[in-house]
């Protein structure tokens, strides 16, 4: 059945194999986002995907809804001014690591500010896997890439701590494992009024193992479901207990007022008082 989801939304002109490695996760999450989009009844002419630049933004390329590929970093600034726009329309944010949280993270920081009502998923590899291996701002101290060939020595951004202290509605991570869980989130984060952000958290088995020698796509996938815990455990344990663990669950949920209907009130009040002008 979720093979017959999945194929009334590909587009029929486009050449696969698609480009992501073998046992990327990127695929994965692609698919519980239009599983997501499926179940909530959205309609595909209705829904807009917007990417930036990177292995994860390649993903509305495959599907068949109206899209936008941005600039490097600009997937966020994009979406605001189709939703803004087009407040009716739903839209989803399909970004990674580098493009949302690096070049992009002075957009993300004001998106959740904002609280503009839009659902972006972070494919979170740690690592740019389109462009050579750089780190991300999301690569854990002392791990490598073309970058940092002796070791990060940058703390990491906790994306959901981020997005959640920045002001968005709705904050979950997930990982590429848990991808029935990662479409119970993204649904979740659709139908939230204000910004949603999910975190996933998702295997890059080429560049990332190999500057990590983090072993084959099983191995990685089999690493994410070992070190993964829930929000409620990871409260039990100690900072040192956690150190390695990827936390899951929901960090934000909550009612912030949301932005295209606050800037909607405010163009009304400002055409009433240019109409009580003119009256004077």
């Amino acid at each position: 059945m979720m093979q017959d989801i999945i194929h009334q939304y590909l587009r029929p002109s486009k050449k696969f194999p698609h480009v992501w490695c073998p046992g990327c996760g990127d695929g994965i999450v692609l698919s519980a986002i239009v599983r997501a989009i499926h179940s909530l009844g959205k309609s595909k002419n209705e829904t807009v995907l917007v990417s930036g630049i990177g292995c994860s933004s390649r993903a509305p390329v495959y599907v068949d809804f109206p899209a936008l590929h941005g600039t490097h970093g600009r997937a966020l600034a994009f979406a605001t001014g189709i939703k803004m726009a087009n407040p009716e329309l739903t839209v989803v944010v399909i970004t990674g690591d580098g493009d949302g949280l690096a070049i992009g993270g002075n957009h993300f920081i004001h998106a959740c500010r904002r609280n503009i009502d839009i659902t972006a998923v972070v494919f979170n590899n740690s690592i740019y896997g389109m462009t050579g291996g750089q780190y991300s701002p999301t690569m854990k101290v002392n791990d490598y890439g073309a970058t940092a060939p002796y070791g990060n020595i940058e703390r990491p951004f906790d994306v959901c701590d981020l997005a959640s202290a920045a002001g968005a509605n709705f904050v979950a991570r997930a990982t590429a494992y848990h991808a029935i869980m990662l479409e119970k989130f993204i649904k979740m984060g659709i139908a939230k009024k204000g910004l949603s952000i999910i975190d996933v958290i998702t295997p890059c088995p080429t560049l990332y193992s190999f500057y990590n020698k983090a072993g084959k796509n099983i191995d990685m996938m089999e690493s994410i479901r070992d070190r993964t815990i829930t929000i409620q455990k990871a409260e039990q344990l100690s900072d040192a207990e956690k150190e390695d663990k990827i936390v899951v669950g929901i960090f934000a949920n909550r009612d912030f007022p949301e932005y295209t209907g606050i800037y909607s009130d405010l163009m009304e009040r400002a055409k009433r008082s240019v109409k009580d002008e003119e009256l004077l």
